[in-house]
């Protein structure tokens, strides 16, 4: 569910906890082919901002469903939090987000670096130093960085990099992952 930096809770927030309510009791199989592996019946993306306060545990796939609600509200915690544009993710990103989060094994929600990017906020990240790509795929909704404190960018990537859904940068000095739908691709150290 989303809070709000007030301590209130938006509507699709309360509608997506009654559904993980509802899906409680679904069984989940870890067998899954592929970049899903570890994603069962019911997929789950925890996640919390340091940029807005925010934070995010939404279930938002049940037994081959995704939950619109559900992930609009994703959409809008992912959005570009310096121009507060908002653009509906790839759900291929949010599968391996949460495949690579089960591997892990970890309650501990990913810390969200950067999600969608501006055209301007892009641009101006450019202009600030090396490591952004002009035509990221920020920029369309198919990339997130994201960091765990209780995993090194080496753990992290390796997760990442197993479900062989898309690219996975590691940013060591920076103490992220960027993970992408795109093609199967690691740049690095």
């Amino acid at each position: 569910m989303t809070e709000k930096p007030n301590g209130t809770f938006s509507r699709r927030g309360v509608l997506a906890a009654f559904a993980a309510t509802a899906a409680a009791a679904a069984p989940t199989y870890s067998s899954a082919a592929g970049f899903l592996r570890g994603g069962g019946d019911v997929r789950r993306l925890r996640m919390y901002s340091g940029r807005t306060g925010e934070r995010i545990d939404m279930i938002y796939w049940i037994d081959g469903n995704y939950i619109r609600d559900a992930v609009e509200e994703i959409n809008l915690f992912m959005r570009d939090w310096r121009s507060n544009d908002v653009k509906a993710i790839d759900l291929r990103t949010l599968d391996i987000l949460a495949a690579a989060h089960n591997m892990m094994d970890t309650s501990e929600p990913y810390m969200l670096i950067s999600g969608y990017r501006s055209p301007q906020t892009n641009a101006m990240l450019r202009s600030r130093g090396s490591g952004v790509a002009k035509n990221s795929r920020h920029l369309r909704g198919e990339a997130a960085d994201v960091r765990l404190n209780s995993r090194s960018v080496s753990q992290l990537s390796r997760a990442a990099l197993a479900c062989k859904g898309g690219g996975v940068g590691r940013y060591t000095g920076s103490n992220f992952v960027h993970m992408d739908c795109g093609p199967v691709r690691s740049w690095g150290s």
